[in-house]
């Protein structure tokens, strides 16, 4: 006989997870450096737009069919529907969770490594290049990168055991508002730095000449990856929601703190990118090489730096629970086998594909497979095929296939919560989503060139 499904017990809960499951290592170590190499202020005008247009909507149908069906992500498919066909939404989620969180436990792994080094005050006396090479021996290495790795998939299996009140909804309720903290703390020391202006100005400051084709692409794409769109995470935590909680609120909610914290992590680092004459489009080197060297210039580099780095890692944690979370309640409702034993089997072989990615960087670099190494094909995969189609799939199936009633229902909460405009929501999720995660598959898999 199986136990009653665990559930949230708070409206704080609710935003605190959801909200941390969307803000990550991509808000504050992605955001910064895709808005640098697009122009800053207009890709800030441009991703906003598309937040608002594809990314709540997009969220509001994985609220409505999680919660209708009160299953993990492919259970859900199988409640709401006979057709074998949308049952691939549920296949496609749980693979683009486990695909993620292996090579997102690597750069995770990384954070902890720069942590360390950070409260070590290993940056100090060391010039980019020294910082760089830091960095790649670190990364390339055998043993001590796969280390972290491990113990990072350790504290988010650790978490997840725990269930959802007592474990997911218990720490992201301290996680979030240390987050929050400390990103501010940033900020306030960032923009008092001289010449840091510039970096505002860049970030806030729309240059329109800048409006490109893969400008429009990278927006819509980091949108879309940013709000955990596709991967069945947001659908799987909807599972959990009480039958009162609102959710076009709730995605608005966790659509506008997933914002404010890559706005925000902007501002801490812009300011100070500027402020010592560096390029702001540094690409993903920018968090890891780039700013513990500007760290070293700024007065109270050190904690700084520390705080910095502790950010990142717990935006890492608060999104691996989420993920990891897809697998597990899948293994457990679906193979009918305890949450422990559950998280043990997921994280274990997701530490293990995840080791693959982590060696894929230096020592089985050479093994490549259609060209990739194992981070860059599992990554390719999950973020170019599986995200977009799933994503697409999941807006057309509330769109199309959902009878509109039960859409209502879920919106107004069977009556009694006002629904704005159906009539956009539906315009959205039927024609406009569909249609523009499209061609950022399409771009993804190379058919449309940039």
């Amino acid at each position: 006989m199986k136990t009653e499904r665990d559930s949230f017990s708070s409206k704080f809960g609710v935003i605190a997870a959801a909200a941390g499951s969307a803000i990550g290592l991509g808000n504050i170590w992605k955001f910064p450096y895709i808005a640098g190499e697009n122009g800053g202020g207009v890709f800030l005008i441009v991703y906003l737009v598309f937040i608002l247009l594809i990314g709540i909507p997009v969220m509001m149908s994985e609220f409505i069919i999680g919660r209708k069906a009160h299953k993990n992500v492919f259970g859900a498919f199988r409640e709401l529907t006979n057709s074998g066909f949308w049952k691939i939404i549920g296949v496609m989620g749980v693979m683009a969770a486990f695909f993620i969180l292996s090579f997102y436990g690597t750069v995770a792994g990384w954070t902890m490594e720069f942590l360390i080094l950070a409260i070590t005050d290993s940056f100090s006396g060391r010039d980019a290049h020294e910082i760089e090479q830091l960095f790649s021996t670190f990364s390339e290495g055998a043993y001590k990168p796969v280390i972290f790795q491990i113990i990072f998939m350790a504290i988010t299996a650790l978490i997840v055991i725990g269930g959802i009140r007592k474990g997911i909804e218990k720490y992201t309720k301290i996680l979030m508002p240390l987050l929050i903290v400390i990103i501010l703390y940033l900020d306030i020391t960032a923009v008092s730095l001289k010449g840091g202006g510039e970096g505002l100005r860049f970030l806030f400051n729309p240059d329109f000449s800048k409006l490109s084709p893969k400008l429009f692409i990278d927006a819509l794409g980091h949108a879309f990856f940013t709000l955990s769109l596709g991967m069945g995470v947001l659908m799987t935590y909807a599972s959990y929601f009480q039958k009162d909680t609102n959710l076009t609120s709730t995605s608005v909610s966790v659509a506008m703190a997933d914002t404010i914290i890559a706005l925000l992590a902007g501002i801490a680092i812009f300011p100070a990118v500027f402020a010592f004459s560096t390029e702001p489009a540094a690409g993903p080197g920018l968090v890891f090489i780039t700013l513990p060297n500007i760290f070293e210039l700024i007065p109270g580099g050190y904690v700084f730096s520390i705080l910095f780095f502790l950010l990142l890692a717990v935006a890492a944690l608060t999104s691996s629970i989420s993920i990891l979370e897809v697998v597990v309640a899948y293994l457990s409702e679906e193979k009918d086998i305890s949450r422990t034993k559950a998280t043990i089997l997921a994280a274990s072989a997701i530490t293990v594909t995840g080791v693959l990615c982590t060696l894929s960087i230096g020592p089985l670099s050479d093994f490549l497979i259609f060209g990739f190494n194992i981070f860059e094909l599992l990554d390719k995969v999950a973020s170019n095929i599986l995200l977009p189609l799933g994503g697409m799939l999941i807006s057309i199936f509330v769109g199309w296939k959902m009878k509109r009633h039960i859409v209502i229902d879920e919106l107004s909460n069977y009556g009694k919560v006002r629904i704005a405009s159906i009539h956009l929501f539906m315009f959205l999720v039927r024609y406009l989503a569909p249609i523009a995660i499209f061609f950022v598959f399409l771009h993804g898999i190379g058919i449309i060139k940039i």
